[in-house]
């Protein structure tokens, strides 16, 4: 696995078009926003506040995840430093590259979390122990 660091994770700015009429504001991800191509897309909802989602790493999945509703703290790992992101808003997304282990806590309510990842589903893609996940870093 590479090494890759906290510091690689990073915020992206989706571009927000206002409507001058105030019907609401749209936001567009298209391909020139993310460095991958998006082979997935799932939304985490209805998620109890005193419940925590991911505890895992991926291999080689990249994966970003949206505030679409509400707000979550993304805890992110990269096995010598730790880091909290707060999202809350729908213009702002989360950046996290392979080798990362992320948490997910502190929904609020009615958050929806949406995850654009570069990736389909594969099981052997994930570190979900901790321990596994410290060792794939030396």
């Amino acid at each position: 696995m590479k090494k890759t660091t906290i510091d690689n994770v990073t915020i992206i700015n989706i571009p927000k078009i206002i409507d001058k009429q105030r019907r609401g504001n749209l936001c567009v991800i298209e391909n020139n926003v993310l460095p991958y191509k998006v082979e997935r897309v799932y939304y985490l909802f209805d998620v109890p506040s005193d419940a925590s989602r991911g505890g895992h790493s991926h291999i080689a999945c990249h994966e970003l995840l949206v505030a679409l509703s509400g707000s979550f703290d993304v805890v992110i790992k990269d096995g010598e430093s730790t880091k909290t992101v707060t999202l809350n808003k729908p213009d702002k997304g989360l950046l996290i590259v392979d080798g990362i282990w992320r948490a997910l806590e502190n929904f609020s309510s009615g958050a929806v979390c949406l995850v654009l990842a570069s990736e389909v589903y594969d099981e052997t893609d994930y570190i979900r122990d901790y321990t596994a996940f410290l060792k794939s870093k030396q």
